[in-house]
């Protein structure tokens, strides 16, 4: 392909406007299409400055717009189905925002029809998997110098939460990263799940769990950790540290600058997930482009996204009852079989 491609982006809120704003001025090979939001003065402001693209308030009038070739959603997680089996039904290559359904049902229906067509259409937008930290941990654990991986343990801090965030989501929002990052640093589908209440911060809006201690069990024996924190007050924080037979490796804790002066120092802490992981963001966008223009689709893939839709759902049952829960996966398409 040597013109360039047409993307239809849905949804112009804070993710889906730094996906418009990526294309345009970072991504190479690409170029913004078409934008829907049911907001149309949202979706005018986001291509503000920009020829040639048409905006819509209906996710369909953007797919069938002139020029559009491919579909990145970065609508609200409750929109993801539709507008996936819509993408489906037009041939088009995805791009889809994390969740990709948030309910395991609707997750799996999109893997079955995406198993119909015989072919990958849809990515996962599990960033992390772009970042050069993460990337490098997963080469160490790959290339086995380090033994077995026997736990990870993960931290993952927000200044404050949004309104209407609720406790539910601390596990099917905030955790579903380190949902996908442990499945793929370790290789391993994660089989259960448990979650601890500690006393709720003073910071946490009221009736809101927070912090939450959740506990991953791995079909190899793997333990993953994860302390989730979503008004922690000072920073956005991501930590990871493997511990391994012969060895550990953690990376996240020097994602910052150190400023010294005035005979004293002081690290800028990060208050924005686009700011920690701007730079996974447009690798991951890039990425996606490069294949799509090739023909290809690579990256997570819809089984990723329905697994951690699955675990999610049982973090939240977990959360619920107070209870170890076990993930109920249902089998795996041959489309999706592991490489």
């Amino acid at each position: 392909m040597s013109e360039l491609l047409g993307v239809a982006v849905l949804g112009a809120g804070h993710m889906g406007a730094d996906h418009v704003r990526r294309l345009d001025r970072v991504v190479s090979g690409a170029r913004v299409a078409a934008v829907a939001d049911p907001d149309a003065e949202r979706a005018k402001a986001a291509v503000a400055g920009m020829d040639g693209v048409v905006t819509h308030t209906e996710a369909e009038a953007a797919l069938d717009a002139p020029g559009v070739q491919a579909v990145l959603i970065a609508s609200p997680g409750e929109a993801h189905e539709e507008a996936l089996l819509a993408a489906f039904a037009r041939g088009l290559p995805v791009l889809c925002e994390k969740p990709m359904v948030p309910d395991s049902a609707g997750a799996l229906r999109v893997v079955e029809a995406e198993a119909r067509l015989g072919r990958r259409l849809a990515q996962i937008g599990f960033m992390r998997r772009y970042d050069a930290e993460y990337r490098e941990l997963k080469s160490l654990l790959d290339a086995g110098r380090l033994g077995r991986p026997l736990m990870l343990h993960c931290i993952h801090r927000n200044v404050s939460s949004p309104p209407g965030f609720t406790s539910a989501m601390l596990v099917n929002s905030s955790v579903s990263h380190e949902i996908d990052a442990a499945r793929w640093l370790l290789g391993q589908e994660l089989t259960a799940v448990t979650v601890l209440r500690p006393r709720p911060s003073a910071s946490a809006p009221e009736g809101l769990l927070d912090p939450q201690f959740v506990l991953f069990e791995s079909e190899g024996g793997a333990l993953v950790d994860v302390e989730v924190f979503v008004n922690c007050g000072f920073g956005y924080e991501v930590r990871c540290e493997a511990v391994c037979e012969a060895g550990s490796a953690r990376i996240g804790a020097a994602h910052t600058m150190v400023v010294t002066a005035g005979g004293g120092s002081r690290e800028e802490v990060t208050q924005d997930y686009l700011v920690r992981f701007a730079d996974a963001y447009d690798r991951q966008v890039q990425a996606w482009v490069d294949a799509t223009r090739r023909g290809r689709v690579t990256g997570p893939s819809a089984w990723d996204g329905y697994a951690a839709s699955a675990v999610a759902e049982a973090g939240v049952r977990a959360l619920e009852t107070g209870t170890r829960t076990a993930v109920d996966l249902a089998s795996r398409p041959a489309l999706h079989s592991p490489s």
